[in-house]
């Protein structure tokens, strides 16, 4: 039996992963929550490793928590804004690498208090931040990812997007702005979004993939402390026991978009998340929800995206 298929018949181990070496993948957030722990396991790897975060001092920590965990990782901070959709093409120009192998759209803004807030660029927070911010990333960095011998793009949905249809009549909660429903719905824009970019990606015969992953449910008192990041006190952990039965902590919910990023078995268009009920367990491919794809309303999400992004709809992939 070749090696080929040996490894192909060997099962996703999320405790071994395979060597990334010669690998650069950009983390958005990922100084901190399911965006650490993504950034800590493909540390792992060998691949070089770059955390977009706007806050220097808290990328910092983050990767002397990684460097402690994973002796030799390969890490660079990228000082970036998604909120600031006119400083993304600068920050780009800053990372100085020949190609970008994968980008893990994962940063997102979740407010818990009633007022509407904005972007500089004039956007609700949320939505400007989650989905807009990241849309235009991906048309700075496609020359890097077209670089890439099989670039991908990675997007961070949620398990509870499902149940969410986007408003198409008022994305950015102008008129109807209820803080859990507007980020609700900022998580549907970005899953449609990545379903069809890689729709995009295939129609210009791009190499790029596009794909979909999300961590089920991670709750930070089941999640273990990197501190000075998080501590999680024991009491807090003791009472998250019960939960445990259904959902795992953020170290876990990194799982589904690591194997993402890594697995090269993984196909444009697929949706990954945990094995049991979606919540928690070993990554598994998902059925893509129609709502998802469907090309009427990701037609007009990515032509409300583009007008507000000011940027090529085609994102400059070729």
């Amino acid at each position: 039996m070749s090696s080929v298929s040996l490894s192909r018949s060997r099962p996703w181990d999320v405790h071994r992963l395979p060597s990334a070496e010669g690998r650069n993948v950009l983390v958005t957030g990922g100084n901190a929550g399911i965006g650490y722990f993504v950034a800590e396991q493909l540390a792992t790897t060998g691949a070089v490793v770059v955390l977009g975060s706007r806050d220097a001092a808290k990328a910092d920590a983050a990767m002397a928590s990684i460097r402690t965990r994973v002796p030799g990782a390969r890490l660079r901070h990228l000082p970036l804004d998604l909120a600031d959709l006119s400083s993304l093409e600068t920050a780009v120009g800053g990372l100085d690498l020949r190609h970008l192998d994968a980008l893990v759209h994962n940063a997102g803004v979740a407010l818990d208090d009633p007022p509407r807030r904005e972007t500089v660029d004039g956007h609700e927070l949320m939505f400007g931040t989650n989905h807009l911010g990241h849309f235009a990333l991906t048309r700075w960095l496609a020359p890097l990812l077209s670089a890439a011998p099989a670039g991908r793009v990675v997007t961070v949905g949620s398990f509870a997007a499902r149940s969410e249809r986007l408003d198409l009549g008022d994305l950015r909660s102008t008129r109807d702005y209820r803080p859990k429903r507007t980020y609700g719905r900022s998580k549907p824009a970005q899953m449609c979004f990545g379903f069809a970019l890689d729709r995009h990606l295939r129609a210009v015969g791009s190499t790029v993939l596009s794909v979909v992953a999300h961590p089920g449910g991670a709750l930070d008192s089941l999640t273990p402390s990197r501190p000075p990041l998080r501590v999680t006190p024991p009491g807090e952990r003791l009472r998250a026991l019960p939960a445990g039965l259904l959902v795992r902590g953020k170290d876990a919910g990194a799982w589904p978009v690591v194997r993402a990023v890594l697995d090269a078995e993984v196909r444009g268009g697929q949706l990954w998340g945990p094995r049991v009920f979606g919540l928690r367990g070993t990554p598994r491919r998902e059925p893509v929800p129609s709502h998802m794809t469907d090309a009427e309303v990701a037609a007009a999400l990515w032509a409300a995206s583009a007008e507000w992004a000011d940027i090529d709809p085609d994102l400059g992939f070729r």
